[in-house]
């Protein structure tokens, strides 16, 4: 059916129709749009329908035709305001979560995907097979070893699945069984999205580089080039801007070709963190007393000294 047929049939379901048919032709009209490609027509055919539209369901459909343009022409602002209109669909995740791992985001991604495993429907937007690939590559780089066991490796939603997968199995398991020389593993899962692919390689790099030196104190530099299959040259260059952006915890002894790992775990982390946020705290309540003993203090110093002092004896508590 063509364009003018199109507005033929409009023209008759708005002279001899109920409402009903109506939208539906108009929705016709939207969908020739969306599929011949023209994105202006189709948004502003869409926004026609709406106004024929009377049921949520109906309207909410509407806004996820509006989402499959705005992520073909990567168009992330109507992506974003159309996320806004469809906020309580359960159908909403996965395209949420698709724009979070497509604004590199994909810890959001992830959380949002793992939870959209078991009641998937957006089949319009992609195969159950992509949604499994997003999920299984955005849970890797967020995940600890525990957490994507349980939720990964032995889910049963993505076993059944993922072998259907080219490479993805593999490369998943590499990374679990920590064989790093898996040969272009990363190379052949190919890319998620052109924008946030080297983003996702170098989270995917700092995972496996810090899975490996948790296992050390100290290793030689030349141990871990080939763990990876790669050269001392490489890895040492790697090492060093991801130390340098704080993503690492390790020292490199050029000299003796070593490197001196220095993993704080989470409690450790926790104490840290604590002792200076009660330096700070310290350093404030003095402050506030010596304003108080020279009377410089005012209203909004006394009500910050209170809370300051309530924080402290909370902090003590416990």
């Amino acid at each position: 059916m063509d364009f003018k047929s199109r507005d033929l049939r409009i023209a008759d379901a708005e002279e001899n129709l109920c409402e009903s048919e109506i939208r539906e032709a108009h929705l016709a009209k939207s969908l020739f749009f969306i599929r011949i490609g023209d994105k202006e027509k189709a948004l502003e055919q869409l926004k026609l329908t709406e106004s024929k539209t009377v049921a949520a369901g109906q309207k909410m459909d509407l806004v996820f035709h509006t989402l499959q343009i705005g992520f073909f022409y990567m168009d992330f602002d109507l992506i974003s305001k159309s996320i806004d209109k469809a906020k309580k669909k359960n159908r909403l995740k996965v395209y949420e979560g698709l724009y979070y791992m497509s604004t590199r985001n994909f810890k959001k991604a992830t959380s949002l995907f793992l939870n959209s495993i078991s009641t998937f429907t957006t089949y319009e937007l992609f195969p159950y097979d992509n949604f499994i690939f997003y999920t299984v590559l955005t849970s890797i780089i967020l995940l600890d070893r525990v957490s994507l066991k349980l939720k990964v490796v032995d889910a049963l939603e993505i076993f059944t699945v993922i072998g259907k997968i080219p490479h993805l199995l593999g490369f998943l398991n590499s990374l679990y069984d920590c064989q790093y020389n898996w040969p272009d593993g990363a190379n052949k899962i190919g890319p998620l999205f052109a924008s946030p692919l080297l983003v996702y390689m170098r989270e995917v790099r700092t995972v496996v580089y810090s899975q490996f030196l948790e296992s050390y104190e100290s290793v030689t530099i030349e141990a871990m080039a080939k763990a990876f299959g790669v050269t001392v040259e490489f890895i040492d260059l790697e090492l060093s801007h991801f130390i340098a952006a704080g993503k690492l915890h390790c020292k490199i002894d050029k000299v003796a070709g070593v490197l001196e790992t220095n993993c704080p775990d989470a409690k450790n982390a926790l104490y840290q963190a604590t002792i200076k946020q009660g330096d700070f705290l310290l350093n404030r309540i003095q402050k506030l007393s010596r304003d108080k003993e020279d009377g410089s203090l005012d209203k909004e110093a006394q009500v910050e000294t209170v809370l300051l002092f309530a924080t402290a004896l909370h902090c003590r508590k416990r």
